[in-house]
């Protein structure tokens, strides 16, 4: 993303793929992402889950959700997450973790 430019990350068009089985929990969920280029040394995008439920291994990331809704589980005991448009969330690397997608959700993220 270039200085002084506006990219509309609601509608912003993403390749979606499917989630590999070995992280494909229950459904049939996919996702898609739009680098969007670095800031401060961050790399910044647009991501999107579809409904379903997935585990992963999280990177550490600042994210602001656009719209949707889901949960957020976590293997180390920590409170479950529920996300819906305009929450901030902060997540810690290698941290295992179970999403439960219950409607499309879109994040702008900073790794």
């Amino acid at each position: 993303m270039k200085p002084n430019s506006v990219i509309h990350a609601a509608t912003q068009w993403l390749e979606h793929e499917p989630v590999p089985a070995d992280q494909s929990v229950r459904g049939e969920p996919h996702t898609g992402t739009a680098e969007l280029g670095s800031f401060g040394g961050l790399e910044v995008g647009v991501w999107e889950m579809t409904p379903g439920v997935m585990r992963d291994v999280e990177a550490d990331e600042l994210f602001v959700v656009l719209s949707g809704a889901a949960t957020v589980e976590f293997d180390d005991g920590s409170p479950t997450l529920t996300l819906g448009a305009g929450d901030v969330v902060r997540l810690a690397k290698d941290t295992p973790t179970v999403w439960t997608v219950t409607e499309t959700l879109r994040k702008v993220y900073l790794t």
